[in-house]
């Protein structure tokens, strides 16, 4: 069965995550994609251990996590013969991702333009920090725009800035890139003629503030850490058990009702004081203190067992490895097998009817396809020549 980019060529010049995680992405959906990697060094993640892939400590789990079902191939673009073999990857791809420093490959004239007119048909994705005019020269880093772009400031306890537990913005510039790139070769169908796709780190970031950046701009106030609560609901937050903490979620007046009842304080829902979601935030301290001395009668465990069956959001607080299990338990076959000897992968979250993610291949070792994709190359420039 075909996948929905079969036929498509990547050309991944990108490293570290956001960038091979949209290429990777791309791969899933059945785009070949070739990573260019530095000779005898490859992706800075390669080195990104422990946890090492291989006893020699030469790759990652780091690097695994972004990097399957591509070719690796290892050119060095300061010399002519690869930097020749770099421009007719670059003529013959679909797509091009890369997320160097401004101006860097335009010196090996693999920028936009150059590469644009030799293949007007190229989406071109520049992945960056801050954006290709004022902010070019700023190292973009996930951390750092956590921290400059106010995500650090809305996460955790109040009094110590928190990053999140994953380089979650790169994660996000992934998901924007690719839906860029999958908009762009759509277009291409009607204009005739790739473009130029730019991301940036910290655009993707304020675009996924959502309510927190709408509460800005709508009252000048920048909203600050709240821990695990949120800022418009209440009760919706982590709420203390006798044996740990469960996460409670009550969107509407109903459910209030509900979890009052649920924990054996049924009156709760006709108290002034929680009558509305408004009154519920202006009152929280004292909500929450009338629900952890419930929840203290009685185990985490028991706790959900009893909401759950009362149709109320509400689960234990786990552990990355509790969340594979809770997947698995689902049927949701949350893992995949990339061959032997190899390291299991995430599924792709894509489920699609007609053409299913059905192929996954183990991350590239460094330099693994040399010949193939040049081969492929020259094979291409005889049946295609310019």
């Amino acid at each position: 069965m075909s996948r929905p980019l079969d036929g498509v060529l990547v050309a991944d010049f990108s490293r570290v995550l956001a960038g091979p995680l949209a290429a990777a992405t791309l791969a899933d959906l059945g785009a070949e994609v070739i990573k260019v990697e530095r000779p005898g060094v490859g992706d800075d993640t390669r080195h990104w251990g422990p946890p090492w892939t291989d006893p020699d400590g030469t790759s990652s789990s780091y690097f695994e996590s972004a990097n399957r079902s591509k070719k690796s191939v290892e050119l060095d673009l300061s010399d002519p013969a690869d930097r020749a073999v770099a421009h007719e990857l670059a003529a013959r791809c679909d797509v091009l991702i890369e997320n160097f420093k401004a101006g860097s490959l335009d010196r090996h004239g693999l920028g936009y333009n150059a590469v644009a007119a030799r293949n007007p048909g190229v989406v071109y994705a520049s992945i960056t920090g801050f954006g290709s005019k004022e902010g070019a020269e700023l190292a973009g880093y996930d951390f750092l725009v956590q921290a400059v772009g106010g995500l650090m400031s809305i996460t955790g306890q109040p009094g110590k800035p928190m990053k999140a537990g994953v380089a979650l913005v790169d994660v996000l510039t992934s998901k924007d890139a690719v839906v860029g790139i999958l908009a762009a070769l759509r277009a291409r169908e009607a204009i005739g003629h790739g473009q130029h796709v730019e991301v940036n780190l910290l655009s993707s970031l304020l675009g996924s503030l959502a309510n927190q950046a709408s509460s800005y701009l709508a009252t000048g106030n920048a909203p600050g850490p709240m821990g695990n609560r949120h800022p418009s609901i209440a009760p919706y937050e982590t709420l203390g058990a006798m044996d740990g903490h469960i996460a409670i979620c009550c969107g509407n007046d109903g459910q209030f009702a509900r979890l009052a009842a649920a924990v054996g304080m049924p009156g709760l829902a006709d108290d002034p004081r929680f009558a509305t979601n408004g009154d519920r935030v202006a009152h929280r301290d004292a909500l929450v203190a009338l629900f952890e001395d419930a929840l203290a009668a009685d185990t985490v465990d028991a706790w959900v067992e009893r909401l759950s069956a009362a149709g109320l959001p509400a689960g234990k607080v786990g552990t990355v490895a509790d969340g594979f299990e809770l997947a698995a338990r689902l049927g949701l076959k949350p893992t995949v097998d990339v061959g032997e000897g190899r390291s299991r992968q995430v599924r792709s979250p894509f489920t699609l009817s007609a053409t299913p993610v059905t192929t996954y291949t183990a991350p590239p070792r460094l330099g693994e396809h040399n010949d193939d994709v040049r081969t492929m190359l020259s094979r291409k420039t005889q049946e295609n020549p310019r």
